[in-house]
Protein backbone atom coordinates (compact mmCIF):
# COMPACT_ATOMS: atom_id res chain seq x y z
CA UNK A 1 0.00 0.00 0.00
CA UNK A 2 0.95 3.62 -0.06
CA UNK A 3 2.01 5.88 2.93
CA UNK A 4 -1.08 6.52 3.94
CA UNK A 5 -4.63 5.17 5.08
CA UNK A 6 -8.28 5.83 6.09
CA UNK A 7 -7.41 6.25 9.53
CA UNK A 8 -4.85 9.70 8.22
CA UNK A 9 -7.57 11.47 7.27
CA UNK A 10 -8.77 14.15 9.42
CA UNK A 11 -12.53 13.28 9.16
CA UNK A 12 -13.60 15.01 12.30
CA UNK A 13 -12.77 18.26 10.42
CA UNK A 14 -15.79 17.86 7.54
CA UNK A 15 -17.28 21.14 7.46
CA UNK A 16 -19.99 20.37 5.44
CA UNK A 17 -21.27 24.34 5.16
CA UNK A 18 -18.04 24.28 3.07
CA UNK A 19 -19.48 21.57 0.81
CA UNK A 20 -19.96 22.85 -3.14
CA UNK A 21 -22.69 20.83 -4.71
CA UNK A 22 -20.82 20.86 -8.38
CA UNK A 23 -17.76 19.97 -6.72
CA UNK A 24 -19.79 16.71 -4.67
CA UNK A 25 -21.16 15.50 -8.24
CA UNK A 26 -17.31 15.25 -9.46
CA UNK A 27 -16.35 14.11 -6.19
CA UNK A 28 -19.15 11.05 -6.61
CA UNK A 29 -18.09 9.66 -10.14
CA UNK A 30 -14.42 9.83 -9.09
CA UNK A 31 -14.96 7.33 -6.17
CA UNK A 32 -16.13 5.06 -8.47
CA UNK A 33 -13.43 5.24 -11.54
CA UNK A 34 -10.88 5.10 -8.57
CA UNK A 35 -12.59 1.66 -7.28
CA UNK A 36 -12.45 0.19 -10.51
CA UNK A 37 -8.59 -0.04 -9.77
CA UNK A 38 -8.51 -4.06 -9.49
CA UNK A 39 -10.28 -4.89 -13.12
CA UNK A 40 -7.11 -2.35 -14.46
CA UNK A 41 -4.55 -4.43 -12.24
CA UNK A 42 -6.11 -7.51 -13.86
CA UNK A 43 -5.67 -6.16 -17.33
CA UNK A 44 -1.74 -5.05 -16.72
CA UNK A 45 -1.06 -8.26 -15.25
CA UNK A 46 -2.66 -10.16 -17.93
CA UNK A 47 -0.49 -7.79 -20.92
CA UNK A 48 2.35 -8.26 -18.60
CA UNK A 49 1.95 -11.83 -17.79
CA UNK A 50 5.61 -12.53 -17.98
CA UNK A 51 6.97 -9.56 -15.76
CA UNK A 52 6.62 -10.94 -12.53
CA UNK A 53 8.18 -7.35 -11.05
CA UNK A 54 5.56 -5.25 -13.03
CA UNK A 55 2.51 -7.29 -11.55
CA UNK A 56 3.76 -7.28 -7.79
CA UNK A 57 4.02 -2.70 -9.18
CA UNK A 58 0.50 -3.41 -10.96
CA UNK A 59 -1.38 -4.93 -7.85
CA UNK A 60 -0.19 -2.75 -5.36
CA UNK A 61 -0.90 0.42 -8.03
CA UNK A 62 -4.07 -1.36 -8.02
CA UNK A 63 -4.97 -1.32 -4.15
CA UNK A 64 -4.16 2.06 -3.84
CA UNK A 65 -6.35 3.29 -6.65
CA UNK A 66 -9.60 1.27 -4.54
CA UNK A 67 -8.08 3.61 -1.52
CA UNK A 68 -8.79 6.34 -3.24
CA UNK A 69 -12.04 5.09 -4.00
CA UNK A 70 -13.27 4.04 -1.10
CA UNK A 71 -11.70 7.54 0.52
CA UNK A 72 -13.84 9.97 -1.84
CA UNK A 73 -16.93 7.50 -1.57
CA UNK A 74 -16.89 8.13 2.21
CA UNK A 75 -16.27 11.66 2.13
CA UNK A 76 -19.24 11.66 -0.76
CA UNK A 77 -21.43 9.80 2.10
CA UNK A 78 -20.50 12.39 4.73
CA UNK A 79 -21.39 15.33 2.35
CA UNK A 80 -24.93 13.73 0.80
CA UNK A 81 -26.01 10.80 3.22
CA UNK A 82 -28.17 9.89 0.35
CA UNK A 83 -25.79 8.60 -1.61
CA UNK A 84 -25.17 4.73 -1.59
CA UNK A 85 -21.77 4.04 -2.83
CA UNK A 86 -22.47 0.21 -2.73
CA UNK A 87 -25.65 0.80 -5.16
CA UNK A 88 -23.57 3.51 -7.31
CA UNK A 89 -20.82 1.07 -7.70
CA UNK A 90 -22.91 -1.39 -9.14
CA UNK A 91 -24.91 0.37 -11.66
CA UNK A 92 -21.29 1.62 -12.70
CA UNK A 93 -19.91 -2.05 -13.23
CA UNK A 94 -23.08 -2.80 -14.59
CA UNK A 95 -22.67 -0.42 -17.74
CA UNK A 96 -18.88 -0.11 -17.83
CA UNK A 97 -16.04 -2.92 -17.73
CA UNK A 98 -12.53 -2.99 -18.72
CA UNK A 99 -11.50 -5.43 -21.07
CA UNK A 100 -10.70 -8.29 -18.94
CA UNK A 101 -9.95 -11.12 -21.78
CA UNK A 102 -7.22 -9.44 -23.33
CA UNK A 103 -3.60 -11.07 -23.99
CA UNK A 104 -2.43 -8.15 -25.70
CA UNK A 105 -2.27 -4.34 -24.98
CA UNK A 106 -4.99 -2.24 -26.96
CA UNK A 107 -2.00 0.27 -27.65
CA UNK A 108 -0.05 -2.47 -29.77
CA UNK A 109 2.63 -2.91 -27.71
CA UNK A 110 3.57 -2.70 -23.90
CA UNK A 111 5.37 0.42 -24.28
CA UNK A 112 2.73 2.29 -25.81
CA UNK A 113 0.52 0.52 -22.68
CA UNK A 114 3.42 2.29 -20.58
CA UNK A 115 3.02 5.37 -22.50
CA UNK A 116 -1.14 5.55 -22.08
CA UNK A 117 -0.73 4.66 -18.33
CA UNK A 118 1.92 7.52 -18.12
CA UNK A 119 -0.87 9.84 -19.62
CA UNK A 120 -3.71 8.50 -17.26
CA UNK A 121 -1.49 9.01 -14.20
CA UNK A 122 -0.68 12.63 -15.33
CA UNK A 123 -4.51 13.74 -16.06
CA UNK A 124 -5.10 12.35 -12.53
CA UNK A 125 -2.44 13.79 -10.81
CA UNK A 126 -3.46 17.21 -12.75
CA UNK A 127 -6.65 16.54 -11.98
CA UNK A 128 -7.01 16.01 -7.53
CA UNK A 129 -4.17 18.78 -7.72
CA UNK A 130 -7.13 21.08 -9.45
CA UNK A 131 -9.77 19.52 -6.98
CA UNK A 132 -7.49 20.42 -3.69
CA UNK A 133 -7.41 24.03 -4.84
CA UNK A 134 -10.67 24.25 -5.36
CA UNK A 135 -12.24 23.45 -2.90
CA UNK A 136 -12.51 24.79 0.77
CA UNK A 137 -13.63 21.88 2.46
CA UNK A 138 -10.65 20.38 4.67
CA UNK A 139 -11.20 16.88 4.23
CA UNK A 140 -12.15 16.85 0.51
CA UNK A 141 -8.78 19.28 0.26
CA UNK A 142 -6.71 16.38 2.22
CA UNK A 143 -7.83 13.70 0.65
CA UNK A 144 -6.96 15.34 -2.75
CA UNK A 145 -3.63 16.51 -1.91
CA UNK A 146 -2.92 12.37 -0.86
CA UNK A 147 -4.51 11.33 -3.99
CA UNK A 148 -2.72 13.81 -6.30
CA UNK A 149 0.83 12.99 -4.71
CA UNK A 150 0.06 8.97 -4.87
CA UNK A 151 -0.91 9.36 -8.41
CA UNK A 152 2.18 11.62 -9.43
CA UNK A 153 4.65 8.66 -8.22
CA UNK A 154 2.23 6.32 -10.08
CA UNK A 155 3.18 8.12 -13.14
CA UNK A 156 7.31 8.13 -11.74
CA UNK A 157 6.39 4.12 -11.46
CA UNK A 158 4.75 3.60 -14.80
CA UNK A 159 7.92 6.12 -16.92
CA UNK A 160 10.76 3.84 -15.53
CA UNK A 161 8.94 0.96 -16.79
CA UNK A 162 8.11 2.68 -19.73
CA UNK A 163 11.79 3.51 -20.32
CA UNK A 164 12.75 -0.45 -19.30
CA UNK A 165 10.36 -1.38 -21.93
CA UNK A 166 11.11 0.99 -24.95
CA UNK A 167 14.72 -0.15 -25.10
CA UNK A 168 13.34 -3.16 -26.07
CA UNK A 169 10.64 -1.95 -28.84
CA UNK A 170 11.13 0.24 -31.37
CA UNK A 171 8.34 3.15 -31.50
CA UNK A 172 8.50 5.99 -33.79
CA UNK A 173 8.04 9.14 -32.47
CA UNK A 174 4.40 9.57 -34.96
CA UNK A 175 3.21 5.93 -33.20
CA UNK A 176 4.08 7.34 -29.46
CA UNK A 177 2.48 10.74 -30.30
CA UNK A 178 -0.90 8.76 -31.40
CA UNK A 179 -0.93 6.50 -28.67
CA UNK A 180 -0.34 9.97 -25.92
CA UNK A 181 -3.09 11.97 -27.44
CA UNK A 182 -5.60 9.42 -28.59
CA UNK A 183 -5.21 8.42 -24.85
CA UNK A 184 -6.14 12.39 -24.16
CA UNK A 185 -9.11 12.27 -26.26
CA UNK A 186 -10.50 8.87 -24.64
CA UNK A 187 -11.56 11.47 -21.98
CA UNK A 188 -14.88 11.76 -23.41
CA UNK A 189 -15.07 8.46 -23.70
CA UNK A 190 -17.65 6.24 -21.99
CA UNK A 191 -15.79 5.47 -18.30
CA UNK A 192 -16.08 8.89 -16.90
CA UNK A 193 -19.57 9.76 -18.51
CA UNK A 194 -20.99 5.85 -17.64
CA UNK A 195 -19.22 7.22 -14.13
CA UNK A 196 -21.06 10.42 -13.76
CA UNK A 197 -24.39 8.67 -15.12
CA UNK A 198 -24.40 6.04 -12.09
CA UNK A 199 -23.04 8.19 -9.67
CA UNK A 200 -25.52 11.35 -10.09
CA UNK A 201 -28.37 9.77 -11.97
CA UNK A 202 -31.69 7.24 -11.53
CA UNK A 203 -34.19 8.27 -13.61
CA UNK A 204 -32.89 9.32 -17.08
CA UNK A 205 -31.69 6.86 -19.05
CA UNK A 206 -28.25 6.80 -20.02
CA UNK A 207 -27.05 9.20 -23.10
CA UNK A 208 -23.01 8.78 -23.07
CA UNK A 209 -23.05 12.80 -24.76
CA UNK A 210 -25.13 14.41 -22.29
CA UNK A 211 -23.57 12.61 -19.07
CA UNK A 212 -19.68 13.58 -20.56
CA UNK A 213 -21.11 16.92 -21.23
CA UNK A 214 -22.27 17.81 -18.05
CA UNK A 215 -18.98 16.18 -16.08
CA UNK A 216 -17.40 17.99 -18.15
CA UNK A 217 -19.01 21.52 -17.46
CA UNK A 218 -18.18 21.01 -14.11
CA UNK A 219 -14.65 19.78 -14.30
CA UNK A 220 -12.91 22.37 -16.40
CA UNK A 221 -13.82 25.25 -13.92
CA UNK A 222 -11.42 23.83 -11.57
CA UNK A 223 -8.30 23.87 -13.99
CA UNK A 224 -5.75 26.82 -14.05
CA UNK A 225 -3.19 27.25 -16.22
CA UNK A 226 -0.10 25.95 -14.06
CA UNK A 227 -2.40 22.53 -14.19
CA UNK A 228 -2.09 22.69 -17.89
CA UNK A 229 1.25 23.35 -18.04
CA UNK A 230 2.54 20.59 -15.51
CA UNK A 231 0.18 17.88 -17.13
CA UNK A 232 1.35 18.75 -20.77
CA UNK A 233 5.02 18.87 -19.65
CA UNK A 234 4.71 15.79 -18.15
CA UNK A 235 3.13 14.20 -21.42
CA UNK A 236 5.57 15.06 -23.24
CA UNK A 237 8.49 13.61 -21.50
CA UNK A 238 6.30 10.65 -21.23
CA UNK A 239 6.63 10.59 -25.21
CA UNK A 240 10.35 11.13 -25.38
CA UNK A 241 10.10 15.05 -25.77
CA UNK A 242 11.58 17.85 -23.97
CA UNK A 243 9.27 18.65 -21.41
CA UNK A 244 10.50 22.39 -20.95
CA UNK A 245 11.48 24.96 -23.34
CA UNK A 246 9.52 26.31 -25.98
CA UNK A 247 7.70 23.26 -27.07
CA UNK A 248 6.60 22.92 -23.82
CA UNK A 249 5.25 26.72 -23.46
CA UNK A 250 3.50 26.35 -27.13
CA UNK A 251 1.83 22.76 -26.20
CA UNK A 252 0.50 23.78 -22.74
CA UNK A 253 -0.68 27.38 -24.22
CA UNK A 254 -2.37 25.91 -26.57
CA UNK A 255 -4.61 22.94 -24.52
CA UNK A 256 -5.40 25.70 -22.10
CA UNK A 257 -6.77 27.38 -25.12
CA UNK A 258 -8.86 24.41 -26.44
CA UNK A 259 -10.09 23.53 -22.94
CA UNK A 260 -11.25 27.28 -22.46
CA UNK A 261 -13.27 26.78 -26.18
CA UNK A 262 -14.62 23.80 -25.53
CA UNK A 263 -15.68 24.84 -21.87
CA UNK A 264 -17.40 28.19 -23.59
CA UNK A 265 -18.87 25.79 -25.95
CA UNK A 266 -20.55 23.76 -23.11
CA UNK A 267 -21.72 26.74 -21.49
CA UNK A 268 -23.51 28.06 -24.50
CA UNK A 269 -25.23 24.64 -25.30
CA UNK A 270 -26.28 24.20 -21.64
CA UNK A 271 -27.94 27.58 -21.32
Amino acid sequence: MGSWTLDDIAWERFDRSKVDRELLRLVKAASLVEHNGADYASYLCRIFHDDAAFQQMARRWGEEEIQHGVALARWAELADPGFDFAEASRRFSAGFRVPLDADASVRGSRAGEMIARCVVETGTSSYYTALAEATTEPVLRQICQKIAADEFRHYKLFYATLKRYAAQESLPLRRRLRIAFGRIAESTDDELAYAYYAANESVAPYDRRRCANAYARRAYPVYRPHHVERGMAMVLKAVGLTPNGRLGRMAARGAWWLMRLRFAGLRKSAA
